[in-house]
């Protein structure tokens, strides 16, 4: 007798140590407990005869999958200083989604959003901006050839006024 009980303790032992969980669930000692859909987060873990009970996130805070987690995440902010302005309002299932204010483009994608800005480049005088910058890609400058000019803000660089066509006296040599 003290062999059979020695034995049921040990398969115990081994059970214990061999649960596994189903995709839906969350282990929490010896119990498999249905998780939290998103949204929500676990108020009480499940026993052998009561279900897990959830709660919804509270203000501030998000879960965006199903869970076994006691606590919700806090909200992403969108930092101005840093070129980023709120694409999306975080929800209780779904982050705070962030994208690059204007005159700025995303270094960082995160899914649907942005999470680091950079301002656009400037384009030096004696450049033209070949390509405007997005939200996605920063400006592209090109320098001008001899005989015309641009102040660097300008889609093409202009050709220098041609003094003695205009029966003008050339004073100074235009540069780029």
């Amino acid at each position: 007798m003290a062999t059979f009980i020695l034995l049921i303790i040990l398969m115990r032992a081994f059970i214990v140590h061999t649960i596994t969980c189903h995709l839906t669930e969350y282990r929490i000692g010896n119990e498999c407990c249905p998780m939290c859909p998103p949204g929500r987060r676990v108020e009480t873990d499940c026993t052998e005869f009561i279900r897990t009970s959830c709660l919804p996130c509270s203000a501030g805070t998000y879960m965006d999958e199903p869970n076994g987690l006691k606590k919700c995440s806090p909200c992403s902010t969108c930092d101005s200083e840093a070129g980023l302005k709120v694409k999306r309002e975080c929800r209780r299932a779904a982050d705070t989604v962030c994208e690059p204010m204007e005159g700025f483009f995303c270094t960082d994608l995160k899914p649907g959003g942005c999470g680091a800005a950079q301002r656009h480049r400037s384009c030096k005088p004696g450049q033209f901006i070949r390509r405007t910058g997005t939200a996605s890609t920063d400006t592209d400058c090109s320098d001008c050839v001899a005989g015309t000019f641009s102040n660097g803000s300008m889609s093409s660089c202009q050709p220098h006024t041609q003094c003695e066509k205009q029966n003008l006296q050339l004073i100074k040599a235009g540069n780029t």
